[in-house]
């Protein structure tokens, strides 16, 4: 028998009967200190056999070898969204490459005429002295004989990776954990694989959480409801509001624990038009009840003087957990022209007591701004472009299913059409990154929910259809005993954040336009959020040639 291998970068995307992509031009990958490097290792046998794998290294505890396995993709985008596109490597349904699962007795089956693929980290703690280190992966079978040995080089510099400054959120739906699992809301099997999952989401490099002050107003059927995640307590006695932080201050003691830094409040008006309360529970007189909801609007008047009650009680418990400044509120998600009269209408409702905090909302619309209904603009990075020409300051960008023709997480999209955001967020200073999707595990509106293993564009196989372009709705998946399996994709972002990292340090040590110089140099365009590179080779090239610059100070 025979097993060939070969040895590919983070960005390959490798198919169960093909490499897409290239092996790169050069195997070389160097390291800052504090970040994580990954490749991967594609094995063909000609044969079905079972392998055990084994790994040397003088590190080998920063090593971490797992395999690369299928999902089913049903819908990979509209047809007039992926045709001519060239971010997409695949249009059809079938077996995509995406879970980073670890192997349990370092054991790798491999099958007759089919790729395996292992996905390898190295992670440059301090103790990795600069240098070349090697990573070899040996296979064997089960008599112990190898059957294939790689060796990558890793060259460390004794320079460390400065913290992030980019402000990134991926919302985080604690009530999609509960469901998932089957846990109760605030028992302490959710507290445990809630932090789980905030630890998973900081290791790759997002500092901002959605805070559930209320359960958020989001993808929500008009009239339905998601699982209650309310960390408020609100309490109604002979008509007088009284509130309650304990849940509260527990969420953001463990936030903080995790490593997050930015406290995102959910919306306090409904999705898409401002025009309703979010679901409020409150015991009143003793009694648990739902008290604001859809059948609650802007417009009558209640809800609006319930937040004239809770917001300045609200912000005087921030101010005394000295985390104010960290806070951004939200009025409503993706408002738009036609119904800006209700967004301004709940804007003003809040305005008296939030004017002097950091307030945003995801919106494309360049009017909002310029009419001064919004305060802090998250445009789509497909409608980007005006507000960067108008030289918004302080400016954020945010991607979801709308956005086909840009970077984005789909899993049909090539891995380097996933990190080009690292360079775009670098050339147009971008200091915030929304996406909706670390942990979506509902269809269509919150309809039903969904198994992310079976159904990665939210339809659940019955009544939903798939609606989303597959992977949007998630980044990481529900794994056993709380623990989250990373996607591939997310490495991408990973690594799209790492690479603005370095450009920062190196723009911090010469100049901006020195390191836009050596961004663009060789492409012969412009970077926009419309155009960029997707070859491979660029993005290894790009933060190999960053990271000997660093080197040299």
């Amino acid at each position: 028998m025979a097993v060939k291998s070969f040895l590919l970068s983070s960005l390959s995307k490798v198919f169960l009967d093909e490499i897409t992509g290239k092996v790169p031009q050069s195997n070389k990958i160097t390291a800052l200190k504090n970040e994580t490097v990954s490749y991967q290792i594609a094995y063909l046998s000609d044969e079905d056999i079972t392998c055990k794998l084994s790994v040397q290294s003088d590190y080998s505890d920063c090593v971490r070898v797992r395999t690369v396995e299928m999902v089913q993709v049903d819908y990979v985008a509209r047809q007039q969204d992926y045709e001519g596109d060239k971010n997409y490597i695949r249009t059809s349904p079938g077996l995509y490459p995406d879970i980073l699962r670890d192997i349990p007795d370092c054991k790798l089956e491999l099958k007759k005429g089919e790729y395996r693929t292992i996905w390898v980290d190295f992670e440059t703690t301090q103790k990795v002295a600069q240098g070349d280190t090697v990573i070899k992966i040996s296979l064997k079978n089960q008599n112990g004989e190898v059957l294939d040995e790689t060796e990558q080089q890793i060259t460390v510099f004794d320079v460390t990776l400065p913290k992030g400054k980019l402000i990134h959120t991926q919302w985080f739906h604690s009530d999609c954990i509960a469901d998932y699992y089957g846990i109760e809301v605030f028992s302490e099997e959710y507290w445990q694989a809630v932090e789980k999952f905030m630890l998973a989401a900081t290791k790759r490099g997002q500092n901002m959480i959605l805070t559930p002050i209320f359960t958020p107003p989001l993808d929500t059927e008009v009239g339905g409801e998601r699982t209650t995640v309310q960390l408020i307590d609100v309490f109604c006695d002979k008509k007088k509001w009284s509130f309650g932080y304990d849940k509260f201050v527990r969420w953001i003691e463990l936030a903080k624990k995790c490593g997050f830094e930015y406290y995102e409040i959910s919306h306090l008006f409904t999705q898409w038009g401002s025009v309703a309360a979010p679901k409020v529970m409150a015991t009143v007189d003793g009694k648990e009840q739902r008290v604001f909801g859809w059948d609650t609007t802007v417009k009558e008047g209640k809800y609006t003087k319930f937040l004239s009650k809770f917001l300045p009680d609200f912000i005087k418990q921030l101010k005394k957990m000295q985390i104010l400044d960290k806070c951004y509120f939200h009025i409503s998600d993706e408002p738009n022209h036609k119904n800006i009269k209700n967004y301004k209408r709940a804007k003003k409702s809040v305005w008296k007591y939030l004017g002097k905090c950091n307030v945003m909302d995801a919106l494309s619309d360049y009017e909002f701004y310029k009419k001064k209904v919004a305060k802090l603009p998250i445009p789509g990075t497909d409608r980007i472009q005006v507000f960067i020409d108008h030289k918004v300051p302080n400016l954020w960008s945010y991607y979801c299913c709308g956005q086909v023709h840009q970077s984005n997480i789909f899993i049909a999209m090539s891995q380097s059409s996933s990190r080009a955001i690292g360079v775009q967020w670098f050339k147009h200073k971008i200091v915030g990154f929304l996406h909706w999707g670390y942990n979506y595990y509902n269809s269509l509106r919150s309809h039903t929910h969904i198994d992310p293993y079976l159904h990665t564009d939210g339809g659940d196989g019955k009544d939903n259809a798939p609606c989303y372009p597959a992977g949007d709705p998630f980044l990481v998946y529900p794994g056993k005993c709380f623990e989250p399996e990373e996607s591939i994709r997310w490495m991408a972002l990973y690594e799209a954040q790492t690479d603005l990292r370095a450009l920062q340090a190196l723009q911090e040590k010469t100049s901006y336009e020195h390191v836009m110089e050596i961004v663009e140099s060789e492409l012969g365009y412009p970077i926009t959020f419309d155009k960029y590179p997707l070859d491979e080779d660029y993005y290894i090239s790009l933060r190999n040639r960053v990271n000997e610059e660093l080197n040299k100070f």
